[in-house]
Order: structure tokens, then sequence, then C-alpha cells
């Protein structure tokens, strides 16, 4: 379990924000009515209840902040150290000291202005206390303000900690820069941590989880170290060495054999030598990576005696725990690239590591108490035959043939390997078919439409038909097309008469052009009307002299148009006549005439249905037409405001009133519980 969980740490606000949130709350959840009518004792009250209040509220919201930031001295050592190296214990201290000090001079502040507040004489008296205990607290805010950013800036950097639990199974992996640290972990755990061809890719701590013989290990990626006098190093390499010196783990310390890490073996393994004191006690593995590069046979001799040197110290490492100098699993080789070695390294960190705590389990005292609760159970011997572990032969044999079975029968992905690959090979899902026959496995599944199988009318030359019907289709359009150009209605045309042919149907595919840009802009062009059309777009006498260019005779075309026009007339002739008899329905009249008949006709209409709301009727009891005016505009007049205040719908268009109720309505006085 992690113990300590930085990121439910509350939000520090600024000095600013801190007093806005404060005096709000106040002046929402205390009384804000008062008059100077009231007696003296009771003006006291609503002042010192203000006072009281805000103080109330920076108590807690200071002591929040304070008791949520972990004491570096109650935490594990581990935590302690760590954020000592990110943000100097004093500073940290001395922040939420500070913090503590306001709090207090807060109380003090409040405790104070509250007695003076007792002896307040008058309205006005008791108001200017108030005010000066409430400007005097926000003071000391602002005073503390550098120290609630600094809170926050640390707030928000231990939110991004990773949990680490000090007390569990922990793999430690350490090392120069660029020897392959963070891509061990990536190999093992599900952690994405960034690689990158240079030194000090990775800044922070990282964790990741991996599991061995059903148990979870926390595997730690440290930063590079640098070999360096203590003081000279900065704070990034201070992370990798807290971790060493205060978790209990198994460390692995990887060597770069290649030296493309941009050290050499002698660099590292100074390194090693100068923080070996930090390996004592805990299961050290050294761990020789990159060795697709260059093979650890094949280094030199000066090198492969440093590597012995190493050997030796990781083996002396496990002596505190009682046990001979072992060097036995101290030096492995791996390579993350092609990923050689690399399950063997873990294994065996976690393998040293369980036994490591089993053993130190074993030594406490705490042993005592379980060891009374076992018992083993030894059979006891009957005689003095030797019977050894048998397994019967029939079982071996069984075994023997299974394994040759496994063996022999090939896999869907190998037959995908045989066959071409992904995207070539496509395995059959016929093949574990059950049938009487192997061969029906492949036969085609019929298809069912309509209760007839498809197959039955499918035609397999139906490809070779179709092409000589096309073939067929396309000499018989050929011909017509031919005939079309040389004859017209069963005559042969003279060149002239073709000519005049080839410019009508040019004519024509123009103006089927511009039909269809026009239809296509007609939503947003304005239409015309014919009297207004200044160009006389459309007239007999134009489509006259159009026909003659073209050498055909106008005049059949120009009275048919006339008879057309001739008729729509007469068919909107009738329909006036319509409305006035029906008898009149098929008398033909002078257009003029018609028109003055209507127009009357009309009037005589509008004057039998509607009369104006000024005349008097009998009966309605007004003396004259100026009177009912009168009396219908005091009626208008009375209705408006009851009409203003009808219910208004979605499609109404009014500006609401934009001050909510809750923010503008006054506060609750004394005796309501409703505030509103």
């Amino acid at each position: 379990m992690v113990q300590y969980n930085f990121k439910k740490i509350t939000v520090v606000p600024s000095g600013k924000d801190f007093i806005d949130i404060i005096l709000s709350r106040t002046q929402r959840q205390t009384p804000t009515v008062v008059h100077k009518g009231y007696a003296i004792s009771r003006l006291r009250q609503f002042y010192m209840r203000k006072v009281k209040y805000t103080q109330q509220n920076f108590h807690e919201k200071l002591s929040t902040i304070i008791d949520e930031f972990p004491r570096l001295d109650d935490v594990h050592p581990f935590y302690g150290d760590l954020l000592h190296v990110l943000y100097n214990k004093d500073h940290y201290k001395l922040a939420l000291g500070q913090i503590n000090t306001a709090r207090n001079l807060i109380g003090k502040i409040a405790k104070d202005y509250v007695r003076l507040l007792k002896y307040g004489d008058s309205l006005y008296r008791c108001k200017s206390l108030k005010v000066a205990a409430l400007g005097r607290m926000c003071t000391v805010i602002k005073r503390v303000g550098p120290s609630l950013a600094y809170l926050e800036q640390i707030r928000q950097h231990m939110a991004r900690l990773p949990s680490i639990d000090p007390n569990t199974r922990t793999i430690l992996i350490c090392g120069y820069p660029n020897v392959g640290k963070s891509s061990f972990i990536n190999k093992i755990t599900r952690a994405d941590v960034d690689v990158q061809p240079y030194a000090f890719t990775t800044k922070s701590l990282f964790v990741g989880h991996t599991d061995y013989k059903y148990l979870r290990y926390q595997v730690i990626d440290t930063p590079g170290i640098l070999d360096r006098p203590f003081e000279d190093r900065n704070i990034i390499e201070m992370c990798s060495i807290t971790a060493l010196a205060h978790l209990r783990a198994a460390v692995l310390f990887f060597l770069d054999v290649s030296g493309s890490c941009g050290y050499s073996i002698a660099q590292q393994a100074a390194l090693f030598h100068s923080i070996k004191s930090l390996f004592m006690n805990k299961p050290l593995i050294i761990v020789c990576n990159k060795i697709d590069l260059q093979p650890l046979d094949g280094l030199p001799e000066e090198d492969i005696k440093l590597v012995s040197e190493m050997k030796a110290e990781a083996a002396k490492t496990v002596i505190g725990l009682g046990g001979e100098p072992n060097d036995d699993g101290v030096l492995l080789t791996m390579s993350t690239l092609t990923e050689d070695g690399v399950i063997a390294v873990k294994n065996a960190a976690c393998e040293r590591l369980l036994n490591q705590r089993v053993e130190l389990k074993m030594k406490s005292k705490k042993i005592n108490d379980c060891l009374n609760r076992f018992h083993v159970a030894m059979p006891k011997p009957r005689d003095g035959k030797e019977r050894p572990p048998c397994i019967p032969q029939a079982v071996l044999e069984a075994r023997a043939r299974k394994n040759e079975e496994k063996e022999k029968r090939k896999l869907e992905k190998d037959l995908e390997d045989e066959n071409g690959g992904a995207g070539v090979y496509s395995a059959s899902l016929r093949k574990h078919y059950i049938l009487e026959d192997e061969e029906w496995k492949e036969d085609l599944m019929p298809e069912i439409l309509d209760g007839h199988n498809v197959y039955d009318f499918v035609d397999a030359d139906i490809l070779q038909r179709l092409e000589e019907l096309e073939r067929e289709e396309g000499l018989r359009l050929e011909g017509e097309a031919e005939e079309d150009d040389l004859e017209m209605e069963g005559k042969e045309l003279t060149p002239e008469e073709q000519k005049a042919l080839a410019e009508i149907r040019k004519k024509k595919s123009l103006l089927i052009q511009a039909h269809r840009i026009k239809k296509s802009t007609a939503e947003s062009r304005p239409t015309v009307p014919r009297k207004f059309d200044k160009d006389k777009t459309f007239t007999s006498e134009r489509m006259g002299r159009q026909l003659s260019s073209l050498g055909l005779d106008p005049t059949a075309a120009i009275n048919r148009a006339r008879g057309r026009s001739v008729s729509r007339g007469r068919k909107r002739e009738r329909s006036l006549a319509r409305g006035d008899d029906a008898m009149d329905m098929d008398i033909d009249q002078p257009n003029k005439k018609l028109r003055a008949r209507s127009r009357s006709l009309s009037r005589s209409r509008s004057r039998s249905q509607s009369r104006p709301p000024s005349e008097v009727i009998p009966g309605e009891g007004f003396r004259d037409s100026a009177q009912k005016v009168k009396a219908l505009k005091i009626a208008k007049k009375s209705v408006k405001a009851r009409n203003k205040a009808a219910r208004r719908g979605e499609a109404d268009r009014v500006i609401p009133n934009l001050k909510p109720k809750h923010l503008f309505s006054g506060k609750r006085s004394i005796g309501k519980t409703d505030r509103r």
C-alpha cells in the first residue's frame, strides 16, 4: 500500500484570492441588514458576529493548508530526503511556519477587536471597529502571499511525483546516463519512459510494476549519476542517490560495455566504487548491457579486469546478511535492443530480493510466534527398503507420443508463413467440418433467394453474351446516327438545309445550357415582372427576327404564340366573370368592360361583408361614431397592462431579466427563514 498520496492536497489560493474567498463567504453567510435604531447590544452582537466568523474561516483554511502538507520529520526518510532535495527543507518549513504565524496573528486580532466591540457606543463606532478588524486580517494574509504562492508551486510539483511505496518489494535501476536503464524498465513493465540517444533524458524517478511468482514488484528507474564529488551533484543526480540510500531494494547497476553512452568502462567502474557504500545489505547485480554491439568476451584485458573487480565487490555485499561471498548470478549480460537476457535479469533480481526478504523475516523475532503453529508431517519408515520417486513407463510413453504429435501438427501460423504470409494466405474455415466425404468440404454453399437456389439461375457464358449484345447494339446505334444525319422526315437534305439544321442544333444546345445555368441560380436570382422587362427579352417580334436570321418562316410560330396568349386572356375573363353569375361563364366580353364590372362587383362584395369599426350599429348604445371610437380607445388602454403581463412563449422576442434572484435579492430579516 502507498502511504503517501500527495495528489489529495487541497489547492493553495493566492493572497488576493484567499481574501476574496473569505470576505465573500462572510458577506453571504452572515446578516447584512442593520439599523441605527436597534438597541446597542444588538448592534454590538451584529458586528462581533462578522469579526468572529471571518476569523473562524481564516483559521479553518490556514489549518487545512498546514495539516495537509507533509511534515518532513514524520514521513519516511526517503520522502523526507527527496522533498529536501527538490524544495530545500529550510524554505519549506519557513513557508509553513509563516502560515502558522499568520493563523495565530489573525486569532489575536479577532480577540482584541471583539473585546473593543463590547464597549462600542454607536453604530458608526461598531462598524469602524469591524472594518479595522477585517482590514488587519487581510493585511496579514497579504504579507504571507509569497509563502502561499511558494506552497502552491510545491503542491503542484508534489502531485506529479510518482507513488512509491518505500516498504514493498522494489527493484532499483542505476548507472551512468544513456546506458539503457529506461529501455529496460519499458521492456519488463508497462511504464512508458521517454528513451532518447542522449544523456539525462530521464530527469526524475519513474515507477513501473512487474510480476514474478504471483507477487507484484515495483521497478524504479533513476536518473543517470556522474562520478564526481557529492557536493557537486545536481538535483537530478541527488534523486537517484536518495532512492539508493533509503529504499530496501534489489539494485541493478547498469554497465555499458560498448562505450556508446560516451563513458568508458573505467569511468563506470570508478562510479561503482564511489557509491558502493550505498549498496550495503542489498542484493546487487551488475548488468552488462548492449552486448549486441560489443560482446563481453571481446573486451580488452584491462576492461575485463575492471569488470571482475566489480563482480567481486558485488559478491561481498551479501556478507552482512550472514552468507558467504557468492558471485553466482552477480554479473549478467543482456541487450535491450534484441531483448536477449532481459527476462533472465528480471528473474534473477526478483529471486535474490525474495530470498533476502525471506531470510530477514526468518531472523526476526516475529517468526517465533508463527513457527509453533506449523507442523510438518513426515512418514515413518516401515522397512529398510529404498523407494525413490518413480514415473510409470506408460505415462512416459504417452508424454513422448504427445510431444511427437505436437511437433508434427502444423499450426495455422505455420501454414500462413508457408503460403505467402498475412494478407496472402486465407485460412479455410471448413477444414474441421465433420462430413461423410472429405471432398464435400470445399463444395459451394447454396444461396437461397425466394425459395430458389441462386446457382440454378447463374449462366456461365453471361459475360460473352453481354459483349455480343453490346457490340450489336453499338452497330445499330451507329447506323441510326448516320441515317439521322443524312435524312429528315424520309427525305435527303440539301447542303443548305444541312447547314441550317446544324445552326438550329447549335442554337438549341446553347439555349439548353443557358436554361440550366438559369435553373441552378434560380433561388438567388430576383424575379423581374414582365412590365419591368426593359430589354424585352421574350417577345414575338424578337422570336420572328431570330427565326428569319436562320432562314425560316416565322409566321406560323408567331400566330401560335399569339393564339396561346389570347386563350390565356379568355380563361382569365371567364374566371373573373364566374363570380357574378353562373350564366356568364361562356360569354366573351370586351376586356375593359369586364375589368370595370369586376371592380364594381368586388366593391359591392366588400361592403356587404364588413363595416368600419367606427360605424354605429343599432342596439350598441352609442350616440354616434365619435363616442364609439373613444370607448374602443379606453377599452384598449385598460387591457394593455394585462396583456403585457401575459405568459410569454418561446417565439416571443424578449430580453429576459439578467439579474438572477439569488444574487440580487435581499438577506433574510429577523424572524423569517426564507431569505427571498
